[in-house]
């Protein structure tokens, strides 16, 4: 292909008006080498006597420079004859023998055909292109004799792999024969031994049901004996409790006939004292001063009446209505314990019930001080509940065939008339029974909301 002369063709080569040319592209190996030979000279040249595309890359190194700038420097080389003769002063300065030999036609026999092609592309002597493609071509013949080469030696390891993969065939195959042989023998012997096993079980599965039958018949003797034996260990263990029983029943007659009503009674007294105590101590009364004169009806002038004071009740879904009543002396707080844990958080399982209700009691009885009771049914329980009572709190279960509200009522009429008792249940019958022994009612709904804010 002979290219059209340019403002900034090579003026070597001109001389008969023609202009060597390639005819095919760069070979690859020449490319790389000339882009390199470019990036080395680059360095060398001004600002100004680089093309305008090249001059953002003036102050990269060269390997950068031949990483990033490659194309457009083999483009500028191409087409600018200009920066072309300026790269081959630079190439002919470092490089002045191979440059002597290129303008001479004599290329040095020892170089390398990279080098010489490269740079007689920049330089363009006359007859560059020949040099060119011969270096294109003993590239490419290098690299052929390399590529069969490198197959020659593939195909020499991929032999002595299959080579050494047939000897481990064999190998192995002959191992396996082996220990297959061996398996065999083994298994001969394992199965005369399993033989002899087997007459052997059969003779002592013989002596071991003689030897049941034997055991049977004791055992069965033995049973009648023991159960005779029992019967009248019962019958004996029968009488002595009922003796017992009788003689506790004495004692507790006797011992009890007293001690519930004086417990009562005591109970009853320490009550009206610490209400006494506690009234004088929240209205702090002055000793007293009232004279019989005074308890006569008059209105003397400038006092008010008691219509003309406002009292204020607290609303029955008020939790300070729950302090109130705990704040009074010997105050004790009986709980329906499963009515409050299925109004407030029925979701949870009922062991965590307990618990979550409990804690919450444990910490409103030490805010408090009252005397806490907390019921629950244990009708239908298959074991006892293994619980640890938390502090300030008595937990009760209900025995089989009585339900926790009986429980409730019967803990409500064992208290003394006059003791301060909160029983905490939305059950209107609980509600009803209790009120009628002398306790106040109040729903589970304000417990919950008394104890949120524990």
């Amino acid at each position: 292909m002979v290219e059209q002369p340019t403002s900034g063709a090579d003026p070597a080569g001109e001389a008969d008006g023609v202009v060597e040319a390639l005819d095919r592209p760069l070979p690859e190996g020449v490319r790389r080498k000339v882009v390199q030979l470019a990036a080395d000279a680059f360095g060398g040249l001004t600002v100004g006597e680089l093309p305008a595309q090249l001059r953002q890359y003036a102050r990269f190194t060269p390997t950068r420079r031949a990483k990033f700038a490659g194309n457009a420097m083999a483009a500028a080389l191409e087409s600018d004859a200009r920066f072309r003769q300026r790269i081959g002063e630079r190439i002919a300065q470092a490089q002045p023998e191979l440059a002597a030999a290129l303008e001479a036609g004599s290329p040095p026999a020892a170089a390398d055909p990279l080098d010489v092609a490269a740079a007689a592309y920049v330089l363009r002597p006359t007859g560059w292109v020949k040099l060119v493609q011969s270096a294109g071509e003993e590239v490419q013949r290098a690299d052929a004799e390399r590529a069969d080469e490198e197959v020659r030696r593939e195909r020499d390891r991929l032999r002595e792999e299959l080579d050494q993969a047939r000897g481990q065939t064999r190998a192995e195959t002959d191992r396996l024969r082996a220990e297959l042989d061996a398996a065999r023998k083994e298994a001969e012997a394992l199965h005369r031994k399993l033989r002899s096993a087997h007459s052997e079980l059969k003779r002592g599965e013989a002596a071991l049901r003689k030897v049941a039958a034997e055991v049977d018949a004791v055992r069965t003797e033995t049973g009648a004996r023991i159960s005779a034996a029992e019967s009248e260990s019962r019958r004996l263990k029968a009488r002595l409790a009922e003796a017992e029983a009788a003689v506790e029943a004495g004692r507790r007659a006797a011992r009890e006939g007293r001690s519930v009503e004086d417990m009562r009674l005591r109970l009853l007294l320490d009550t009206v004292l610490d209400a006494a105590a506690g009234l004088r101590r929240e209205l702090a009364l002055p000793p007293s001063e009232i004279r019989p004169a005074d308890g006569v009806d008059a209105v003397e002038p400038g006092r008010m009446s008691p219509k003309d004071i406002a009292a204020r009740a607290l609303s029955e879904t008020d939790p300070a209505l729950l302090d109130q009543l705990l704040a009074l002396p010997q105050a004790h707080l009986i709980v329906d314990g499963y009515n409050v844990t299925k109004t407030g958080y029925p979701q949870m399982p009922l062991e965590k019930q307990r618990l979550r209700l409990l804690g919450g009691l444990s910490m409103l009885a030490a805010q408090t001080g009252a005397e806490m009771t907390c019921v629950f049914d244990g009708a239908e329980l298959a074991v006892p509940v293994l619980l640890a009572p938390p502090r300030g709190v008595r937990v009760l279960f209900s025995k089989a065939g009585v339900t926790a509200d009986e429980l409730i009522r019967q803990l409500a009429r064992a208290e003394p008339t006059g003791r301060p008792v909160v029983v905490v249940s939305t059950d209107r019958e609980v509600a009803d029974g209790v009120a009628k022994a002398g306790a106040r009612p109040v729903a589970s709904a304000l417990l919950l909301k008394r104890l949120s804010r524990v």
